[in-house]
């Protein structure tokens, strides 16, 4: 097969040559890497990944094609969003793909989405300089000369702007109401959170704290999402506000990061941050060890949390990252992994039953 030469940039000044497929277009990003085997069209439509460029570290992508879109209640089964959300993507090997349910290759679907990808890439490389210097800003490009990165640093832009909705969205169910601030959420966890049997109103990310309450919510989901959370400010201001009212709360990944900040204790940017589906984490009460779900690159400052209002309900073993916080007098929870785990096991699912438990 033809190889369409393409080309990858970063700021530190590396120059890689691939062969590019999908879109041949050009795209920046920040460059990140995910150490998962396996689930590529959930990983591609997370919404967390908006603006960055995704390395896949298993050496070969596209196995199984991609899949018709599947639904129950509105809510996507096997797609964490109805489009691929990543900038680009990077693999070693990009493959066409056999499985009964395939309706098209990675290469059709990333071009049909205007998604440029390079594969025949030293990916191992990639990810050891990522590890060694930190996650950097990146252009996938069909065009060899060198570009100028001199856009805006991830850090710098507030991404939920492309992944929020724009309306309220309902989700009916006969339980009790249940109100995610959607600042980019996964369906695996509106997929939890459905059949449970919650009528699931999903409102835009940065929906005052009067607009979520005049839903008469039993409960408050505070939803995963791209970038920085310390530009969220409005975020911030109704999660101080609702959790004012003793109405249960669940924050993941990003909502975890909200509900930190709104107790003062600092949200920083990793180095190169956890992006897998088999990272553990310890729970502090029962000292048993999860193996779970991660996509986030900033964490909770662990010095803030010991003289804050929550003590630490999860950390990760490997580097005494915090991954899940407990108020001590307020029903409020969070997680910084991925409880519904898609792609990834199961493990930690029972934190909707905590949630469920807390709402009922």
């Amino acid at each position: 097969m033809k190889c369409e030469e393409g080309f990858l940039y970063l700021e530190d000044g590396t120059f890689i040559k691939g062969c590019m497929f999908g879109a041949l277009i050009e795209r920046s990003g920040e460059v990140v890497f995910s150490t998962a085997m396996n689930g590529y069209p959930d990983s591609l439509t997370d919404p967390s990944y908006k603006g960055q460029i995704l390395i896949l570290t298993h050496p070969l992508i596209g196995n199984y094609g991609v899949p018709e879109k599947e639904y129950y209640n509105g809510i996507l089964k096997n797609f964490e969003s109805e489009n691929i959300q990543v900038e680009g993507l990077i693999v070693s090997e990009e493959t066409k793909g056999y499985k009964w349910n395939k309706t098209k290759t990675l290469d059709s679907w990333l071009t049909d989405e205007g998604v440029p990808g390079l594969s025949n890439v030293d990916t191992r490389m990639l990810v050891k300089k990522i590890r060694s210097k930190g996650v950097m800003m990146g252009v996938i490009s069909p065009i060899k000369e060198m570009r100028n990165i001199n856009s805006k640093t991830y850090e710098e832009v507030d991404f939920t702007e492309f992944t929020s909705p724009k309306e309220v969205i309902i989700h009916e169910g006969k339980g009790p109401t249940v109100v995610v601030v959607d600042c980019g959420i996964k369906h695996g966890i509106l997929y939890e959170l459905a059949i449970r049997g919650f009528n699931v109103v999903r409102v835009p990310c940065k929906s005052s704290a009067n607009k979520i309450i005049s839903y008469n919510p039993k409960g408050v989901v505070y939803s995963n999402g791209p970038g920085n959370p310390n530009l969220l400010k409005d975020v911030i201001k109704s999660f101080t506000e609702i959790s004012s009212y003793s109405i249960p709360i669940l924050g993941i990944c990003l909502g975890h990061q909200i509900a930190a900040i709104s107790n003062g204790i600092r949200v920083e940017k990793m180095k190169f941050g956890h992006r897998g589906i088999n990272k553990p984490v310890i729970e502090v009460n029962s000292s048993r060890c999860l193996i779970t779900t991660h996509n986030h690159g900033y964490a909770v400052n662990l010095e803030d949390v010991r003289n804050s209002e929550y003590e630490v309900w999860f950390y990760n073993p490997d580097d005494k990252v915090i991954e899940g916080l407990r108020h001590k007098r307020k029903p409020i929870i969070t997680v910084q992994f991925h409880p519904e785990a898609r792609p990834g096991p199961k493990d930690a699912t029972f934190v909707f039953d905590v949630f469920e438990k807390m709402v009922k």
